[in-house]
């Protein structure tokens, strides 16, 4: 059964933009019940409480889950300045409050409460501290925090994202915060860049490049920017993806001739060839537990989905239907995937149920490709077109909220979203 959820035209229940960043975000619909939470800037410094505030609001708005409740007026730091009933009138069912402060080795220090308003407990009470220059990822973490206690899932706001940006003929592969912030431009070239791929604990990027004239495959670390070439064999190098143990990858080559997937170390040795389809074999993607592979091909006549083992073996479909489905990612928990659906002259972003086979479309389609899980698996980045140009968007896992993410200028493509760190 395909259920499709029209996001922009039937869920226009909210929109805000975050903007001072990178990527300006607009959100899209709202969750279907939204905890009503107030956040009371921190007491101590100012100009750190003003960060952390903007950054833990931005980011529970984000999410969708959360309303927030103006707390104008109050402003309790302490456990003992907290009026229940107040905050009760003003109809919070969760009170944040907390203090912020540079200690005296240079680190800064938020320490915080999360209080239950209608049981009138404390549910969470934490310090959170970074090194000078990181007051950005204090409030991340603090927001990651209150997310999991009030939702039971772990955040993701401290996550960071991957895509390329193309402005004209020059691209830049960018890594950025997961709102935007603190964009690091890992190469810029005038060459095309694309597939870009997270190692398992977000410190290196594998991606393709054409700047030697073809398809060829780099691994590059994120500290200290050095980079080695995976795979620059004849023909065709591309759609790279790592093992969730990081011991081996997925490659696509085209140097036997057809367009065939291999297994090769993240140091280029050890390539070992594991299709033999004679046709297109693409876009390979590891399991949770490292043990199957989903993948494009068209050996059936059109671009379908694909699962086999990674020791070899059999393969089976696992898209049917009309119209062609593509660029497969599994789910954190590998209950499912998610791919990029073509019918009708449209691109739309579904979901598919391993163990029930149901479909969801999730958007309500367009130039909607290139999805990518969220780590906690309820998000879902993927490329996306709107006002003329590129941009990335997220899409709830449910289908309920949306994003749309907007470069400063040019086109933004190939999106993929890092590990949790």
């Amino acid at each position: 059964m395909v259920l499709l959820r029209c996001m922009l035209g039937l869920l226009l229940l909210a929109q805000v933009s975050v903007a001072s960043a990178a990527l300006t975000i607009e959100i899209i619909g709202a969750g279907e019940h939204q905890i009503p939470v107030a956040i009371v800037p921190f007491g101590g410094d100012s100009k750190l409480a003003q960060t952390i505030n903007s950054v833990v609001t931005g980011d529970l708005q984000r999410s969708g889950l959360f309303r927030l409740v103006d707390p104008a007026g109050k402003s309790p730091h302490e456990l003992a300045e907290v009026g229940y009933p107040d905050w009760q009138a003003r109809g919070a069912d969760a009170l944040v409050i907390g203090n912020v402060a540079m200690q005296a080795n240079g680190r800064i220090e938020a320490r915080f409460r999360l209080l239950d308003v209608v049981r009138q407990t404390e549910l969470l009470g934490q310090s959170v501290s970074a090194n000078d220059g990181q007051v950005r990822a204090v409030g991340h973490r603090v927001a990651d925090l209150i997310y999991e206690k009030l939702t039971g899932d772990k955040g993701v706001f401290s996550t960071r994202i991957a895509y390329v940006n193309k402005q004209g003929k020059r691209f830049s592969l960018i890594v950025a915060d997961s709102d935007g912030y603190n964009e690091q431009v890992v190469l810029a070239q005038n060459e095309p860049i694309m597939s870009p791929a997270w190692s398992p604990d977000g410190s290196h990027l594998v991606y393709v490049s054409f700047e030697t004239g073809h398809a060829t495959v780099y691994v590059q670390s994120l500290y200290t920017n050095q980079r080695i070439v995976l795979a620059d064999f004849r023909g065709s190098n591309s759609a790279p993806a790592w093992s969730p143990d990081g011991k081996q990858m997925a490659i696509v080559l085209t140097r036997d001739g057809s367009s065939e997937i291999y297994l090769i170390k993240p140091d280029g040795s050890g390539i070992h060839r594991l299709t033999f389809n004679g046709s297109i074999s693409t876009e390979p993607i590891f399991s949770p537990d490292g043990q199957t592979l989903l993948f494009t091909s068209d050996q059936g006549g059109s671009p379908q989905i694909y699962s086999m083992p990674v020791a070899g073996g059999s393969q089976q479909r696992m898209t049917f239907g009309e119209g062609n489905n593509f660029s497969p990612r599994y789910s954190p928990d590998g209950k499912g995937f998610v791919y990029t659906h073509f019918s009708n002259g449209k691109f739309y972003i579904s979901t598919q149920d391993f163990q029930t086979g149901q479909v969801e479309i999730l958007t309500a389609g367009g130039w909607e490709k290139k999805p990518s899980f969220a780590p906690n698996g309820k998000l879902i980045l993927f490329a996306s077109e709107a006002r003329g140009r590129g941009i990335l968007a997220t899409v709830s896992s449910d289908g309920r909220v949306q994003q749309h993410m907007f470069t400063d200028s040019g086109d933004a493509r190939e999106p993929v979203w890092g590990p949790h760190q």
